[in-house]
């Protein structure tokens, strides 16, 4: 679900992995048209980025 948000609606990924700054500045490259694709780039990038810390994280606390 968060992979859709991603690409449709990148800044609003950003408040749901907590953070907030760093959605400000996507919403601010999302509202021009060549910054969308960016943008939804750099979403996707930060989403998988924080799902690994978040495995990893998990795999640490098991031990």
């Amino acid at each position: 679900m968060r992979l859709l948000i991603a690409i449709f609606l990148p800044f609003l990924v950003f408040f749901t992995i907590g953070r907030p700054i760093a959605g400000i500045v996507c919403l601010l490259l999302q509202i021009t048209l060549i910054g969308w694709l960016p943008a939804a780039l750099w979403a996707v990038y930060s989403l998988s980025q924080w799902t690994t810390d978040k495995k990893i994280g998990e795999a640490f606390r098991k031990k």
